[in-house]
């Protein structure tokens, strides 16, 4: 299986069916290239890896992106963290972590965002 084939199944898996659909459905000549660069290279090459579990993986995106301000990308990878099994604690505590070293401004947003996406999911904690 190519890289381009090994990314495009985990995304599948990490990101779900109907999030590669509109992927697919949106994907021009103009943002093909880097597209591929992500099927290949993110998810083909360094998500394929076996070093760590996908939860983790997934609990460092959350982490990252609040670090990064990338609420667009954050949304879709508290989404991909259920879907590799974390749960609304570990997403919880991924966040609060990031408090302290990426500043209360971007953990409250990510708050705000990764408790839309739980409350869409019916997975918000009691």
């Amino acid at each position: 299986m190519s890289k381009q084939e090994t990314g495009r199944q985990i995304m599948r898996e990490v990101l779900g069916t109907s999030y590669m659909e509109r992927r697919d459905q949106s994907t021009n000549d103009f943002n093909a290239p880097l597209r591929r660069f992500s099927e290949e290279s993110c998810f083909g090459e360094v998500w394929s890896r076996p070093g760590l579990p996908r939860t983790v993986r997934s609990l460092l995106c959350v982490v990252m992106l609040t670090a990064l301000g990338r609420t667009a990308e954050f949304r879709i990878h508290v989404g991909a963290a259920l879907n590799n099994g974390c749960t609304p604690e570990e997403i919880q505590e991924a966040i609060y972590q990031a408090a302290v070293y990426c500043g209360l401004p971007a953990a409250n947003e990510s708050f705000r965002i990764a408790e839309e996406v739980l409350r869409e999911r019916n997975a918000l904690p009691a």
